[in-house]
């Protein structure tokens, strides 16, 4: 998805699903918000006409319509000329009311997209902001392979030649389900969440050297692809680890964090070597992380039973 987005691209995005009709301004369609604009500006991307602080799309309901209504004529057009002024992406009108002549006039000679719908205000600030919120978020693209195991998303990275593509595979074939390969973008949607999703071209694609391209859908079905998933584990194939002297990573495992745009994204890393099920180990790794997402750690617990015999004298 582009940095920006276009005021025609939102009308052809949304424009069945809210009803949405051209009044006026056709000319401005190539008005652009950008991605981060929003961040330094007080009110929301979208919400009821406000000529303080205007809003990126300026919902006009019936309130507001009154409101022009109340005021004269000259201060009337003064208003209209300040909400011009400020370059709103579009203006709204909602329920299918009637358009003002001279609101319509304004837009006109601003270039500015005027829409109408039979969507109440609140229906249109919703889907809106929703809508604006996921096209402008922070977005990135990482390397690997993007799976749901046992309901969350999980990212198998490593380095090329590690054997993600083939454990992938072998997830698959065991009953997870694919949702990108080699490049998913992710986006945050919300402050602790990373929505995963695969671009366009690789849909329903896997590369696995030696096979070339597959199709997971046709070979697989429809149940063995899925089209996003939320982000909540890593985990890093390593070809070549370093013995670790750490007698505690033993017991807890080698495990850290990875930092993706603001989230730190826990990552469990699995040493590759020749006899090991990584289809296995991965499945315990998701399931060890499902167990401390609920506050259960088994590492903990033991090293907790294990002071306890040291107190008790237990031990030999």
């Amino acid at each position: 998805m582009a940095d920006r987005l276009r005021a025609h691209e939102l009308f052809d995005e949304l424009g069945e699903r809210l009803e949405l009709r051209w009044l006026g301004g056709q000319r401005g369609g190539h008005r652009v918000i950008e991605r981060g604009e929003h961040l330094s500006r007080r009110p929301s991307l979208a919400g009821y006409l406000n000529v303080i602080h205007p809003n990126k799309v300026q919902i006009i309901g019936s309130a507001e319509l009154a409101w022009l209504d109340g005021l004269d004529a000259r201060t009337r057009w003064e208003v209209l000329l300040k909400v011009m002024e400020s370059r709103p992406l579009a203006l709204v009108i909602t329920q299918n009311q009637s358009c003002p002549a001279d609101l319509r006039d304004a837009a006109e000679e601003s270039e500015t997209p005027l829409w109408v719908s039979p969507r109440r205000g609140f229906e249109l600030l919703n889907l809106l902001q929703y809508h604006l919120a996921r096209a402008l978020a922070p977005r990135v693209t990482l390397h690997g392979v993007f799976m749901e195991i046992y309901s969350i998303g999980v990212l198998v990275t490593g380095d090329s030649g590690a054997g993600k593509s083939e454990l992938a595979l072998e997830l698959i074939s065991r009953g997870h389900r694919l949702v990108a390969d080699d490049a998913p973008e992710f986006t945050q949607i919300a402050p602790d969440v990373l929505d995963g999703t695969c671009p366009a071209l690789l849909q329903d694609l896997l590369e696995v050297r030696g096979l070339g391209v597959l199709n997971i859908r046709e070979m697989f079905g429809d149940t063995a692809v899925k089209r996003n998933k939320y982000l909540r584990l890593i985990v890093h194939l390593e070809q070549t680890p370093e013995p670790s002297n750490e007698a505690m990573a033993r017991i807890t495992g080698e495990s850290g964090s990875r930092k993706v745009l603001d989230l730190d994204v826990p990552v469990v890393e699995l040493p590759v070597a020749a006899g090991r099920n990584l289809a296995v180990l991965t499945e315990a790794a998701v399931r060890l992380h499902l167990l401390r997402s609920k506050g259960m750690d088994p590492a903990a617990a033991f090293l907790a039973r294990h002071s306890a015999f040291l107190q008790q004298g237990d031990l030999p």
